[in-house]
Order: C-alpha cells, then structure tokens, then sequence
C-alpha cells in the first residue's frame, strides 16, 4: 500500500513520510496515545481512539469468505473451543473481538506475539491459536487444524466481507490537510495496484520467510478493490462489526464512525 511512496512513484506534495512498521497490537497501543499522525489500526481499536482519529476512506483490510482462523493440533467443537484458552495476537485486534462474536461472549485467552502463535500450539503450550497474518495460508503445512475461518463464518452471518485493520490519520491535522493526506495515501495504493510485481517484490522485504506464491496470494486477499475504496458494501460491513461491538459491550462509548471526505 505505500511502495508508491516508498519508491518515490506518486507525488508526495507538501508531505514528508517516515515509514514506522510496528506489529497491529503495537501500532493499536500507540493510536490510544494518538503517538502517530497517520497508522494502521485494528477496526476493533477505532472506537476507543474516535476522537482523536478519523477513518481514512482506502487503506482498509477487507476479506470476504475468509479471514483469521483458529487452529488446534486437533479440530474441536465449539463447544470445546469456548471451554478452551485460546492464544490470541493481542486482545485490541478485530480477530479477538470476532472471535468473541462467534463465542457468543468472554473466553479463556492469552496474548501471544502472532508470529508466535503456531509455535505455542504446536509445542503445546496452547490448546488452540488465531492466526492474522501470513498464518491464515501457512498453518496445514505446519500440521494443525482449523477449527474456525472467522472471515468464512461472518460472510455466512452477514453476508458482508470482514474488515480487519483499517487506516487513520490525527484530526488535529485539519480537513484541507486531511483531504489532501487522503488524496497522497489513495495514489500510493493504486500506483501499488496498477505496478503489482514491483510493490510486491518490496514487501517481500517484510513477509517473514515467505515464498513469492504465498505472498502473493496473500497480498491479493487484502489488497484489492476495497482497499482502493471501501464502496457501500466496505462502509456497511464497518458499521455491522461495529454495531455487533456496541451491542456486546466491547466499547466503553458510542461509536461514531466518520471518514474523511
């Protein structure tokens, strides 16, 4: 999504970027201390930094019929599952709190860095992991089961696809700042988009060990046309994950969802 500007293919403007990568339970952390002016955030995470943070409208993580999975060295029921301390990448990230939705409430959990949550069931010292991440494409290989594709499940409850991390930038920026931060940002996923094998080839730098086909895949999962633009189906599926938080009680406040225009 920013090799554009990485690789100095979109024109920056006004603008100056310092590329921060930083785990999604990092950067959630940061964003309740409004630490950087632009970031990746868990859509979970936007509720409890609304008032500091504005929803870019591109950028978004969105998968339909897929998404985090829950893997155990043997497949287990749900029932088992909601009995079961399940190792989780960070309590803030939409994963955990889709997990809960599919639950039906609280569970047994610890959090664990997510490139270390194969490891952990697979040494067994958990009985059950979720998978963000590269792990959704890796974990058969690795020989563990799928218990449950949340990405799968809530496209079956909603018939909507499932937005996990979206992007936001500081409201102390401004709107005309913001508007044109939007405008900077959107150029440099579709630059990404249209020069796929170049921006790919870059953040290969990042994919953990992957293979060129893996990546690939994976990036085609979460970068397509609604990250380009969330588009009325984007903005509904943000609004139902949200609602179903609010309904729950995942939120201290409200939740008042607002995209820069």
């Amino acid at each position: 999504m920013f090799w554009g500007l990485a690789a100095d293919r979109v024109d920056a403007r006004a603008f100056e970027f310092e590329h921060v990568l930083e785990d999604i339970q990092t950067l959630n952390e940061w964003a309740l201390e409004g630490r950087l002016e632009v970031t990746a955030i868990s859509l979970h995470t936007y509720p409890f930094v609304q008032e500091r943070y504005v929803i870019l409208p591109h950028g978004a993580s969105m998968g339909s019929g897929y998404g985090p999975v829950v893997v155990a060295t043997r497949p287990l029921t749900r029932a088992e599952l909601g009995a079961t301390e399940v190792a989780v990448p960070g309590r803030m990230t939409t994963a955990f709190l889709v997990l809960r939705f599919f639950l039906g409430g609280d569970f047994r959990y610890r959090e664990v860095p997510f490139d270390r949550i194969m490891d952990e069931v697979e040494e067994g010292r958990a009985e059950a992991g979720l998978l963000i991440h590269e792990g959704q494409l890796t974990y058969e290989s690795r020989g563990l089961a799928r218990v449950v594709d949340l990405g799968e499940w809530w496209l079956l409850e909603t018939g909507l696809p499932l937005p996990l991390g979206i992007n936001v930038a500081r409201r102390d920026l401004g709107e005309e700042t913001l508007r044109e931060l939007s405008d900077v940002l959107r150029d440099s996923i579709r630059a990404g988009l249209a020069n796929r094998e170049e921006a790919l080839a870059y953040a290969l730098q990042f994919g953990r060990g992957l293979t060129t086909e893996l990546a690939d895949r994976f990036v085609g999962m979460y970068v397509n046309e609604l990250t380009e633009d969330y588009g009325e189906e984007g903005r509904q599926a943000v609004a139902e994950l949200l609602r179903r938080g609010e309904a729950a009680g995942a939120f201290e406040r409200p939740v008042r969802v607002e995209f820069i225009q």
